[in-house]
């Protein structure tokens, strides 16, 4: 703690040295009182650190060999965090299986909706096996916000509370007063019972909100002290009122309250980790306005000023990992869908010296079915499911968008949509760098260029491709 504090003393030189320096003068004080207040009822209306990547690989998956635990020397203490986002956890009784249901999730956009609960089941029977320090859900708990959805993941996490890991969330996009929310009976979607703000706060009172030591009045957003030495700030990036929206925005009077949070844990020389479900940096470029925080580079400016070294988020469904472009900056860390083949989770270790590390773990779905005595096939084998069903669905897809492209015979239409299969299932792992090679060599990638290129897949096939720097699933600080 010495070392981080003649740290922050430093660079809080720095900053008022600098052009920065009008960001640290706090309108007000830091919040402190260790009860927070109900907000029901307003709810419902120095040197840059260097980087380890782990080389990627197309013969098996990153995820499954863990970096072995330890301290390094002069490290005091390490903690563990698992993150899993866009859960789109769905009660059960929401459909009964029917033909309207199989087409939504075999030309959706590739969650294991037919198989979220023994999925979602697993995951948290791995969580308590682990035991790590805390157990973070940004945001998308729900498919799309239905009340009784909300109402069942919550039961769930009573068993990891019980097991002694809080468990924190924040909403997601498709969580509050979604308009979307449904069932899906026979070839039928008819309407479900959304969920409000309030109603949110209520369901998850013991998942974070109950124990948080400062509550903003103005979003779901809270802090919620871990011990002694941690807090982690979950941030409400979501657009709710009156509807639901996809883009993610932060409020002016929240952007205080988290000005002050900022400024409060630093005057306390406490480690801060930011978690929201919208990305803060421009993690895709294909998709900036519906993933990235608008204006999110006001939050960026906000955080690096504070020297916070590491943002947590979901909502892009893909594996993936960034840094701002400042000379301290900031590290985003993207976590994949667990709803979404490879069905996996992040592993956090952060430290006292501010260094962190993070991998991916692919859930262990059949170890559950064993143990539990399921009998359906697809989750007996679910590892070798699940990868077919993802490439099955980005190959309707392509087919279904290259359809309209009357130039192309249905043999290039095949070869197109098989190369778009096998290029977004490997985006979505964060893996497309093992195969950035290939790709650039196969024909199908000249078609795309030369006839899909007037298809929105197109700038999104090409983007894929540059975008294939490392194997996302791995990154460690120092």
């Amino acid at each position: 703690m010495v070392r981080k504090c003649l740290l922050r003393l430093c660079f809080a030189v720095v900053i008022l040295l600098s052009a920065g320096c009008s960001r640290l003068t706090g309108s007000g004080g830091p919040e402190t009182s260790k009860t927070p207040e109900t907000d029901t009822e307003a709810m419902s209306e120095g040197e840059l650190p260097t980087i380890w990547l782990e080389p990627a690989t197309t013969e098996t998956n990153a995820q499954e060999t863990e970096p072995e635990a330890g301290t390094e020397a002069g490290i005091e203490w390490e903690m563990t965090a698992v993150i899993a986002s866009d859960i789109h956890y769905m009660a059960g009784d929401l459909t009964d299986g029917g033909s309207y249901f199989q087409y939504m999730v075999e030309h959706g956009d590739g969650k294991v909706v037919t198989y979220i609960k023994p999925i979602t089941d697993a995951f948290l029977e791995e969580v308590v096996r682990r035991k790590p320090e805390v157990l973070i859900l940004s945001g998308d708990l729900t498919l799309d916000g239905e009340k009784k959805s909300h109402q069942g993941l919550a039961e769930k996490l009573k068993g990891v509370k019980a097991a002694g890991i809080p468990v924190l969330v924040i909403p997601g996009n498709h969580d509050i007063n979604n308009r979307r929310a449904a069932k899906y009976m026979g070839e039928e979607r008819l309407p479900a019972e959304f969920t409000t703000p309030g109603e949110f706060l209520a369901i998850y009172k013991d998942f974070g909100y109950g124990d948080a030591i400062s509550r903003d009045r103005t979003s779901l957003s809270y802090v919620y002290q871990l011990d002694e030495y941690n807090r982690f700030l979950m941030m409400d990036t979501c657009q709710y009122q009156p509807n639901a929206k996809v883009g993610g925005a932060i409020l002016a009077d929240t952007y205080d309250w988290i000005e002050a949070q900022l400024e409060a844990a630093w005057d306390e020389g406490m480690n801060i980790i930011p978690v929201g479900h919208h990305n803060l940096l421009d993690q895709s470029e294909i998709y900036v306005d519906d993933c990235t925080i608008e204006h999110g580079e006001q939050l960026a400016d906000m955080l690096n000023d504070w020297s916070v070294p590491l943002f947590l988020s979901g909502h892009l469904h893909v594996q993936h990992a960034k840094r701002s472009e400042y000379g301290y900056g900031i590290w985003e860390v993207v976590t994949s869908s667990l709803a979404t083949p490879a069905c996996q989770y992040g592993i956090l270790k952060f430290r006292d010296d501010e260094s962190f590390g993070y991998h991916t773990q692919a859930v262990d779905v059949k170890r559950w079915v064993v143990e539990h005595n399921r009998k359906e096939k697809d989750l007996l084998e679910f590892d070798a499911f699940k990868e077919p069903f993802l490439r099955r669905v980005f190959y309707n897809q392509s087919y279904d968008e290259l359809s309209k492209l009357k130039s192309l015979t249905e043999k290039q239409r095949q070869l197109m949509s098989e190369f778009y299969s096998d290029l977004n299932y490997h985006y979505y792992q964060g893996t497309t760098y093992g195969i950035r090679t290939a790709a650039h060599k196969d024909p199908a990638f000249k078609l795309w260029e030369e006839e899909g290129s007037v298809t929105q897949l197109g700038d999104y096939v090409r983007y894929i491709i540059e975008d294939a720097k490392w194997n996302y699933n791995y990154l460690e600080t120092d």
